[in-house]
């Protein structure tokens, strides 16, 4: 598995597994499951306090608790900030949040907390009072948001005395405004627009690392473009790529986000062992540019 350092402070490997499907799994499954993981050189594992209505932290905790020593072996990261239908990034919640997922994860650090989706009645004063207390008492290493545009973390990296090291956002072959506006600059088309708010060069430029989510999907949560016929022409490509490569399908797909300079780590969310041991199989690929571009084309894509 290639590593990379989140915000040039913690190293991790290029894949991490979300968590967010290990809601309902038997404790043996989910314990084979982060195994396969870890010996596939995984060792960040994704949560967010929403995740089966926390559910999927109590399975992980009790993997943890069957494991001793395990906890040691890897990364836990968690998010909050998302409640029932609205946002909450207060300090009491922020500070209830992490509590309840430390109890559930029975773990007595969280290594990585991101705040899940922009509040807009966000106070920035306040999550950085809920930012320290955290970090001073060792309940929270490190942080960083999720689906936050540039100006965003900017405006809250203004008030907190911890660096932001990571961001994660939704990107894949089929999802790629993170990237169209930046390849489209003063062309007249819809790929032109700026969905993003110049994210990813702000990123590379304060060295947050992107995670990216859903790399194998199109729309929000529609369906995987593996195999799908919206997306032939560039299921065509990516399979002469994995012939050519010896590798399974998911695994280009992978390869083509972990080609991209900026180090990006991706978050995959599947719970078979088989699926996630083809995914990993993308650490032995590395895309030339004309493949990566290929594909991009492929993904319907312009070039001005």
């Amino acid at each position: 598995m290639q590593r990379i350092k989140l915000g040039g402070t913690i190293e991790s490997g290029a894949i991490a597994l979300g968590c967010m499907r290990m809601a309902g799994m038997e404790i043996k499954d989910a314990e084979e499951l982060v195994r396969t993981a870890l010996d596939e050189g995984i060792d960040l594992f994704d949560h967010a306090d929403i995740y089966g209505g926390g559910e999927s932290e109590s399975i992980f905790g009790q993997v943890l608790q069957r494991n001793p020593g395990l906890r040691e072996e890897l990364l836990i990261q968690d998010k909050c900030s998302i409640r029932y239908d609205y946002y909450d990034s207060s300090a009491e919640h922020i500070l209830q949040s992490v509590d309840q997922s430390l109890q559930r994860l029975g773990v007595e650090t969280i290594d990585l907390l991101l705040l899940h989706r922009p509040d807009t009645l966000i106070e920035p004063e306040e999550v950085a009072t809920a930012f320290t207390e955290l970090h001073k008492t060792g309940k929270v290493s490190y942080f960083g948001v999720s689906n936050y545009n540039s100006a965003q973390i900017a405006l809250l990296q203004k008030y907190l005395d911890q660096r932001l090291i990571v961001n994660q956002l939704q990107f894949s072959l089929a999802h790629t405004p993170l990237i169209d506006s930046g390849i489209n600059v003063n062309v007249q088309s819809d790929h032109a627009r700026d969905l993003a708010g110049h994210t990813l060069e702000y990123c590379r430029f304060h060295d947050l690392t992107i995670q990216a989510w859903s790399p194998l999907q199109y729309g929000m949560f529609e369906g995987v473009f593996l195999g799908s016929p919206k997306y032939a022409k560039l299921n065509h490509e990516i399979e002469l790529l994995a012939d050519q490569y010896g590798v399974p399908n998911s695994a280009i797909a992978i390869a083509w986000i972990m080609r991209h300079p900026a180090k990006m780590q991706t978050i995959v969310g599947t719970t078979n062992t088989g699926r996630l041991r083809d995914i990993c199989a993308a650490s032995k690929v590395r895309l030339t540019r004309e493949e990566w571009y290929r594909l991009y084309l492929a993904a319907g894509n312009p070039l001005p």
